[in-house]
């Protein structure tokens, strides 16, 4: 049986291009150095590929920052604002990505969602009315060269015509067909020029098929590529899908003049029935994607040959393939040093899952069940040490009704915060994080490797905070925070206090752009054996009058951004987090922290990607989850939580159903489109749309921020609304942090005046 991924990690599998594109920020390095770096990262990646027996390898999926933009700039979609800036092309790029703040002008950065049901991010193409969408890069064929060149032949990997248009905003006046038909053309050109090449299979992603699709979407498919198809020549084309199933379109897909179709049989509930009860062409091949490109865990070979018998029964031909992407799982095991083994053996990176194809192809030809290869991977499967605390289950079976109710009802409980805390029209604040500075880096690390002690660890960081709060002070903020400089990441930092939890030391993922993350492993049941963080949320309210927030990461959010494990349900795991960070909640208060932020910046990552599976697989847990956190509360207790970079318009009567006191919104990419949605919805809530896009390192102007209030009043009630940052400051440096907060105050005090004196 052949094999085949979908694409590789692309940041290097100790974070080279990350730190490299830093330093070309920063100045330090050429763009020639930059590339020269990229290129070595290309090549080792086809290199591991080659020797791991893989038969498909990708090109073209490697990334400076996303590969949406990438394919937007390919055909030429790139909004004036940019291009007028008189920049190099790959300058041009990055100000897309990041924004632009320099002698050539001052423009934001496009927008960024999330893609998908995943924790990375998509730059969102824009297409204006002067777009002339045609083929003008070069990229896809310099890199299928590249590996050429090493004696590679590889698939160039492109995202798809349908889902490039259903992901991009439409600013022009042209009309979706109209639309279509340049990108017909811009495509056309793309695949003539591979198929002069003579490229043996080349890859079209197309991930938007998984979601609920009608009639003129499946007409719009098929317009796209019975007119691209023409010019494939020699050349086979697959049409790959991921992240579910295809049920809307299935059979429409199999019509298409294609030579493979790639199939999710992990996330795709109904890809394997889809199968079954359609018959599948004999002169196309199926992508079976039954390695996890999304979770760490080893494959269960038992349950994936399985499936691969079944196929073969019914003659269907089959490539084994990844579930999606392998940029979602980071580099490889050999980075780590101190898991120990006998968890280790249990877990599968990108490189490892290399070895799990080439593993399963060759059992899938023979009869496996004596091999010694397929007996080890089932001794896994029956030997999970540590995983099980029957006092957390138990405590999860006792939960009932009144865990997810708090007294008294959010009305009551408005009134009585207001004259507890006693703020301003409009209080301004920011969302938790200020800059991790080189310092706290360096202090944090020092402690990891005991070359200080702990109290001079904590010093460090009291200092940070003593000097953190003093200048919010300065600035003008009504509701401060102590900045975090204690975390190394918002989950990761409570899974280290958490019970059930491992840890990595270099299984970085990557997140959008230069940010990578580290998520924790959930090994076992979840359960909280002392405080957290009320040390710190003490300390910082000692020093001021002005209350401080605590700051916590919510229970959905640190399982969607830890890797979860795949015995028990995520829902059961959700509940477990939940108990432990509400006994956290409780704690705070006992201690006078009486403002509490609960974040939960990635509710919609596992939210089903098809509207009809919303409640029943996801949001009727997700959302009572989170009232058990702060549903012990005291009504003067005031409890908020932060939401950012996905499309929250569609659930803000779920979001609403939070009970949290006041919600921040990550809004400024987004030009503030969730603003409808909340006044539509009667959206009871005190909300914190971000008046300002702190992924970018541009510093928004006084005149800027009032403008965007403005806009906000128009559709929010001025006393509902709080004034923030987009999100939290982690990654920004410190003077464009200052000047920033400083402008958000100063506009927060005009337009405080304006509205006084307008009533």
């Amino acid at each position: 049986m052949k094999t085949s991924i979908i694409g590789y990690p692309r940041v290097g599998g100790l974070r080279e291009l990350k730190f490299a594109t830093e330093k070309y920020f920063k100045g330090k390095i050429t763009q020639e150095e930059l590339k020269a770096t990229a290129k070595s990262l290309r090549e080792a990646n086809w290199q591991v590929q080659k020797a791991s027996g893989l038969d498909l390898i990708p090109s073209n999926d490697f990334s400076f920052y996303d590969i949406l933009l990438d394919t937007a700039n390919l055909f030429n979609i790139i909004p004036q604002r940019y291009t007028d800036l008189g920049l190099s092309e790959l300058d041009t790029y990055f100000a897309q990505a990041r924004g632009y703040q320099g002698e050539k002008g001052d423009v934001k950065a496009l927008a960024m969602k999330k893609w998908f049901n995943t924790n990375y991010h998509y730059m969102v193409p824009e297409i204006e009315a002067n777009t002339k969408i045609q083929l003008q890069g070069t990229k896809p064929f310099d890199e299928y060269h590249e590996a050429k060149a090493l004696g590679i032949e590889t698939k160039p990997v492109i995202v798809g015509p349908f889902t490039l248009l259903k992901l991009a905003k439409n600013h022009s006046d042209r009309s979706l067909k109209d639309l279509a038909e340049d990108l017909k053309v811009a495509y056309s050109a793309y695949l003539d020029k591979f198929a002069q090449e003579n490229v043996s299979w080349l890859q079209f992603d197309e991930p938007y098929l998984v979601h609920d699709v009608d009639s003129d979407d499946i007409a719009l498919l098929k317009d796209l590529y019975n007119e691209i198809l023409r010019h494939k020549g020699q050349s086979k084309v697959l049409l790959q899908t991921y992240f579910g199933d295809i049920r809307d379109c299935y059979a429409d897909v199999l019509d298409l003049a294609i030579d493979g179709i790639g199939l999710d049989f992990l996330e795709g509930v109904q890809s394997l029935s889809l199968v079954d009860s359609h018959s599948f062409p004999e002169d196309k091949i199926l992508f079976a994607g039954l390695i996890n490109g999304k979770n760490i865990w080893k494959n269960n070979y038992q349950k994936t040959l399985a499936v691969l018998d079944h196929l073969k029964e019914k003659g269907i031909t089959s490539y084994l393939s990844t579930s999606c992407s392998l940029l979602h799982v980071p580099y490889s095991l050999k980075h780590e040093n101190k898991l120990p083994e006998h968890y280790k053996a249990h877990f599968a990176f990108a490189e490892e899952k290399l070895t799990e194809l080439k593993e399963l192809s060759l059992l899938a030809d023979k009869d496996y069940t004596n091999e010694a290869t397929y007996q080890a991977n089932q001794a896994l499967f029956t030997n999970r040490p540590d995983a099980h605390d029957e006092k957390v289950e138990q405590r999860v079976a006792a939960i009932d009704d009144s865990y997810y109710t708090r007294l008294p009802e959010f009305s009551v409980r408005e009134k009585v915060q207001k004259e507890a805390f006693h703020l301003p029209l409009f209080p301004t604040t920011t969302i938790g994080s200020f800059p991790q500075t080189r310092d706290v880096k360096v202090n944090r690390k020092a402690f990891r490797k005991n070359e200080i002690t702990e109290e001079e660890y904590k010093a460090f960081n009291r200092q940070k905070i003593k000097d953190c709060i003093a200048l919010q002070e300065e600035i003008g903020l009504d509701v401060l925070v102590h900045g975090e400089f204690e975390r190394n990441d918002m989950v990761e930092y409570f899974g280290e206090h958490l019970n059930g939890y491992l840890f990595t030391e270099k299984a970085w993922v990557q997140s959008y752009g230069t940010r990578c993350v580290k998520p924790p492993i959930i090994w076992g049941d979840i359960s909280r054996s002392q405080s957290i963080t009320v040390e710190w949320s003490e300390y910082a309210q000692s020093l001021t009058k002005k209350p401080v927030k605590g700051m916590l990461t919510g229970p959905v959010t640190i399982l969607n951004w830890s890797f979860p494990r795949e015995d028990i349900s995520v829902k059961e795991s959700t509940l477990q987090i939940a108990l432990a960070i509400r006994d956290e909640v409780l704690d705070l208060e006992a201690h006078g922290v009486k403002i509490i932020q609960v974040d939960e910046a990635a509710l919609r990552e596992k939210l089903p990607l098809r509207k009809s599976d919303w409640y029943k697989e996801y949001l009727d847990w997700a959302i009572p989850a989170f009232r058990i956190v702060h549903s012990g509360c005291q009504e003067d207790t005031q409890i908020h939580t932060h939401m950012c970079y996905s499309e929250f318009t569609d659930i803000i009567p779920a979001i609403d159903n939070m009970d949290a006191d006041v919600i921040t919104f990550e809004a400024s990419r987004s030009d503030l489109q969730i603003l409808d949605s909340l006044q539509a919805n009667h959206f009871q809530t005190q909300v914190g749309p971000g008046v300002y896009d702190i992924h970018s390192p541009r510093v928004p102007s006084q005149e800027e921020i009032e403008d965007q209030v403005r806009k906000i009043l128009k559709k929010v009630k001025a006393e509902k609304l709080w004034i923030n940052p987009d999100c939290g400051l982690k990654t920004r440096g410190e003077k464009e942090t200052t000047a920033s907060l400083i402008n958000l105050v100063k506009a927060a005090e005009v337009i405080r005046h304006e509205y006084t004196r307008s009533i």
